[in-house]
């Protein structure tokens, strides 16, 4: 197989599936559009597509996918998907709908755009913001907290974009796209453009894209990069999908990692990874016990 497709056709598999979600969204019939169970399908199709992908294509051996890493990202998927999506919706998105109607915000003009257009526009408002919400965890503890347990992870692969502290996964899901008028079959192909390129990002395939792509987009390599494990080699390359952005903003660093996490690699458990964010005052209330003691 790997031979039958060659370097080049590898190093395309990112770009063209981005082509193939964007065409899949132009053409879908009205009544998809509106299916949440469709949009499922196609947020499952692309991580499942990449997952098998690192099969055939693997990157590095050391990041072969296990069965406990594999049951861990799949609860941390199917929890964005769930618990973390609908949180999104009723404490941030429904609130700005909410907002802009009573505050009669009216964007016609990001209707009347051209479609593809639109797209760019979702996946720039979304990924703009996630890039300074990225930046400040890299550059505020409080906030490195709720993220540090995404940069404990020892290996990555396809799901583990969504593997990370509930906080940190809520406050990078955080966007103003509500506050625009735009088609919705747009958004979806925005946020399926994202989901390819995230998914990528974090996949162990060997697929290194063209400049076309990579000065643009994201790829392992960038994002390998940034989950390298001192933690001062991590405040680079925040860009989740577009590393366009660490470009213009000065954050932009050229390399690549093959061994990830921080301090001393230690796997860290679920519940780890939840409480992480409170692991001072945890230190603290023991410390203080023991000194009573």
């Amino acid at each position: 197989m790997n031979k039958g497709i060659g370097k080049l056709g590898i190093d395309l598999l990112p770009p063209v599936m981005v082509a193939i979600v964007v065409a899949f969204w132009a053409y879908a019939p009205e009544a998809w559009i509106k299916n949440t169970w469709v949009v499922i399908g196609v947020s499952s199709a692309i991580t499942l597509t990449v997952l098998l992908l690192e099969i055939p294509f693997e990157r590095h051996a050391g990041w072969r996918i296990n069965r406990r890493e594999f049951f861990t990202d799949l609860f941390y998927v199917v929890l964005s998907a769930t618990v973390i999506s609908k949180a999104t919706n009723f404490l941030a998105e429904q609130p700005l709908e909410s907002l802009k109607k009573s505050w009669g915000i009216a964007t016609p003009w990001a209707e009347h755009m051209p479609w593809l257009l639109q797209v760019a526009l979702v996946v720039f408002l979304v990924e703009f913001g996630q890039y300074w919400m990225h930046r400040l965890m890299h550059n505020w503890t409080p906030f490195w907290l709720t993220h540090a347990p995404h940069h404990h992870i020892t290996q990555l692969n396809a799901m583990k974009g969504a593997v990370g502290n509930p906080i940190e996964l809520w406050l990078i899901s955080l966007s103003v796209v509500a506050l625009f008028d735009l088609n919705q079959s747009a958004a979806l192909a925005g946020y399926s453009v994202m989901g390819v390129v995230s998914t990528f990002a974090h996949a162990n395939v060997r697929s290194n894209p063209p400049l076309f792509y990579s000065f643009f987009f994201t790829t392992i390599r960038h994002h390998s990069l940034h989950h390298s494990v001192p933690y001062e080699d991590t405040r680079c390359n925040y860009g989740n999908s577009l590393i366009v952005l660490d470009r213009i903003f000065g954050t932009y660093k050229e390399g690549e990692a093959s061994i990830v996490g921080q301090d001393e690699r230690r796997r860290l458990s679920i519940m780890e990874q939840w409480l992480f964010p409170f692991t001072p005052l945890i230190e603290r209330y023991k410390a203080g016990r023991a000194k009573a003691a």
